[in-house]
């Protein structure tokens, strides 16, 4: 009977763990499909990131780049655009925001980690139209998903603030 007693707690013990680990799967898919969701609600489809008017102005009805604004890029970037969950607040890799342990631990086991934005030497993407490209459709072979709720200005803001924390004297170019 002690035998049967043994066994009928071990298997609970076993399903106690299971659960808490189906627990944590869980808490850890809700997380990362709230990392995505903010990347994709609110998505107006462009045909290509050619048509973003700054990023190739050939194919831009009006044939007028978009000026960004560093202020306004700085709240997409450490808000709406979520990019300061991976790249640190305000592109200090060290000053994340508070984010569920499930979270900040994929974050923190992405491969490669995510650059150091104010280190330009550190940077893969050389042009805005890499950049765009990037934030529209994801990075591939990083951690980097697409955001799909960027309008063009706030892609234009957010790459003009881009440009400050890299101290690149001309943000515009390319």
């Amino acid at each position: 009977m002690k035998e049967h007693s043994r066994c009928v707690e071990q298997v609970e013990a076993e399903a106690k763990v299971k659960a808490e680990q189906g627990a944590r799967a869980l808490r850890v898919i809700r997380n990362l499909s709230l990392l995505v969701l903010t990347g994709w609600l609110g998505y107006q489809f462009p045909a290509t990131v050619g048509e973003i008017a700054w990023a190739d102005s050939s194919s831009s009805p009006s044939n007028a780049k978009l000026k960004g604004n560093v202020g306004r890029g700085r709240e997409i970037f450490n808000g709406k655009g979520s990019c300061y969950y991976c790249h640190g607040i305000d592109g200090y890799l060290g000053r994340t925001p508070r984010l569920e342990a499930d979270t900040a631990a994929l974050i923190a086991e992405l491969n490669p980690p995510p650059p150091d934005l104010r280190n330009p030497g550190a940077l893969r993407l050389n042009t805005n139209k890499e950049r765009a490209r990037a934030v529209r459709e994801g990075h591939p072979g990083t951690g980097m998903f697409p955001d799909l709720t960027m309008t063009d200005q706030d892609l234009a803001d957010t790459l003009m603030y881009l440009a400050l924390l890299r101290r690149d004297p001309n943000p515009m170019a390319d």
